[in-house]
């Protein structure tokens, strides 16, 4: 399987949002890499309604 064909700045943005080494993240299919990006989306989401900001 190749690498992806993700930036070095994209790629390195994704590895420490997903903390996940950077190693992984180019070799991790981009399928994978989309589903944990939802997941972290929907928990901090999650974790924002529960705890809203005072304006």
């Amino acid at each position: 399987m190749a690498p992806n064909q993700f930036s070095a700045e994209t790629a390195q943005m994704l590895a420490k949002k997903l903390n996940m080494p950077l190693e992984h993240i180019m070799h991790t299919p981009p399928h994978i890499i989309m589903a944990k990006i939802a997941e972290l989306e929907k928990k901090e989401q999650t974790t924002t309604d529960e705890n809203p900001t005072e304006e």
